[in-house]
């Protein structure tokens, strides 16, 4: 099995962008509202991140930096290389725009969503390393530095100072885990990520002690599920059929990205064929556990499985 796009040698690390600030509530929409009412002007890229960017947001130049970055890393914003523009990304369209599904991020798909963007892909290299690669259950902070520092030196990375390393497992641990308040943190910091609500990674007794929770995921529903099925697998391959074990261990895939239990990952792909009108079949032919599909695997496909998560609660609720 491939050892994964971070063993690729024109890889690119990533260990900086977020300037030690984990995503926090309503960044994302006030982001993606910013991108939206300019992306028709011209060369609107300092119309969106200039100086009145500070008042504009109420937080300072840093902290505008690292709303740029979430928003462009979880998917909501694109900016074009080498060009002054930016834009909203029809995932972005989908959850923040007029008629958006969850505008204010209060349905758990929309976190599972943007989790999702953040470590199914390796641009993101601390949060694809640990979700996919680290090896254990349990660790400490110094255990992810120290393996990320390996890492780089192993790739030969360029510009990897280990300051950098560590700010950088700081703010994934804070991403994940709230931080109990203190005098010194009062409970908007403490509870500053929305990702926390996930539960992937719980504190443990022990100081700078963590464990990643594997198992079933009940906030999780087929839609984003299949979303990120799909996902995957356009940039995994573009065969027919998908196999189990791809699902299940390959770095990125959906197994690793959710934490998920071999048996868990088997639960939610004997029902796809359901979840999916049939589009995706779950199948052990000869032997061979895999899924079989009878879509094409584009952007507008992998999205038109999400809003189905957001209906269902709907449903739920009205009745």
């Amino acid at each position: 099995m491939s050892r994964g796009p971070l063993y690729h040698d024109d890889y690119k690390s990533q260990f900086s962008g977020h300037e030690t600030f984990p995503l926090r509530y309503g960044w994302l929409k006030k982001v993606y509202d910013r991108v939206a009412e300019t992306q028709d002007q011209e060369n609107n890229r300092s119309l969106c991140w200039d100086e009145d960017a500070i008042a504009r947001f109420g937080v300072g130049q840093n902290m505008v930096r690292s709303m740029r970055h979430w928003a462009k890393t979880a998917g909501i914003i694109e900016e074009g290389s080498g060009t002054n523009i930016v834009q909203t990304t029809k995932l972005g369209q989908m959850l923040f725009g007029p008629d958006g599904l969850d505008p204010y991020m209060e349905h758990p798909a929309t976190l599972w969503l943007i989790h999702s963007q953040l470590a199914a892909r390796p641009e993101k290299t601390t949060w694809f390393w640990c979700f996919s690669h680290y090896p254990a259950i349990t660790f400490e902070r110094d255990n992810l530095i120290k393996g990320l520092e390996r890492l780089a030196k192993d790739r030969a990375w360029p510009r990897v100072a280990n300051v950098t390393i560590k700010n950088d497992v700081a703010c994934f641990i804070r991403t994940y885990v709230a931080r109990q308040p203190t005098g010194k943190v009062g409970h908007d910091d403490a509870l500053e990520s929305p990702l926390t609500e996930l539960g992937l990674i719980k504190a443990i007794g022990k100081k700078d002690g963590f464990r990643f929770v594997r198992g079933p995921k009940s906030t999780l529903g087929d839609g984003v599920f299949t979303y990120a099925l799909l996902d995957f697998w356009s940039r995994y391959s573009s065969a027919a059929t998908l196999s189990f074990e791809a699902i299940a261990y390959s770095p990125g895939g959906p197994g690793r990205v959710f934490a998920f239990d071999e048996n868990d990952v088997a639960d939610r792909l004997a029902g796809l064929d359901d979840a999916t009108g049939g589009a995706l079949r779950w199948s052990e032919t000869a032997g061979l556990k895999q899924v079989v599909r009878s879509i094409e695997l584009d952007e507008d496909t992998r999205l038109g499985y999400v809003p189905t998560d957001y209906s269902i609660r709907a449903g739920r609720e009205a009745a």
